[in-house]
């Protein structure tokens, strides 16, 4: 059975203040209080863990990223022998691993470029001040499919000839951190 459309009023949770919104948009911040809004598929609007890094430069445009904590239990088999290739996987993700997924519009090779390079790369998270950022359009939804993509691209760009992937990737739940 479809259910009816329902338009949801875009009022900041904490203190009613109207929420701008542009159609593609997905998460919010409140200009007059700061709460960090989400709009959910099955709860409407509701709050989300929202943060600024220190580093981002005053006045700048950041950019905000999904940010999860991770555990990826992997099995690789490459063509021909890749045993060094396959000790440098089993030891990187030996660890659990922080994937900052983008949530602003990106091309699929820019999300991937950027997010590889932010797992094997990744920032300090140290909290700031609020600043203004692109807009968030990847759903929360979405994340896990898009750190699944990421775990494949890293593995994919090792130097030798992967030929088949299997993997399991435990998610923490993601946060929204604005980054430079």
């Amino acid at each position: 059975m479809d259910r009816p459309i329902e338009l949801i009023p875009l009022v900041c949770l904490k203190c009613a203040t109207p929420i701008p919104a542009e159609g593609e948009e997905v998460a919010w911040v409140c200009a007059q209080c700061g709460q960090g809004m989400l709009l959910d598929k099955e709860k409407g609007l509701a709050q989300v863990e929202l943060y600024y890094s220190a580093a981002i430069p005053v006045d700048a445009l950041a950019k905000p990223f999904w940010v999860a904590e991770g555990k990826v239990s992997l099995s690789r088999h490459p063509h021909g022998s890749g045993n060094r290739e396959n000790q440098e996987a089993a030891a990187f993700w030996a660890e659990p691993r922080r994937f900052f997924v983008p949530a602003y519009s990106a091309s699929l090779e820019s999300l991937l470029n950027q997010a590889a390079g932010l797992l094997l790369n990744p920032p300090s998270l140290n909290p700031g001040p609020r600043t203004r950022f692109e807009p968030v359009t990847l759903q929360l939804d979405d994340v896990m499919a898009a750190a699944e993509f990421i775990v494949v691209a890293v593995e994919a760009s090792r130097k030798d000839k992967l030929k088949t992937l299997d993997f399991k990737l435990e998610l923490s739940a993601p946060v929204l951190w604005v980054l430079p």
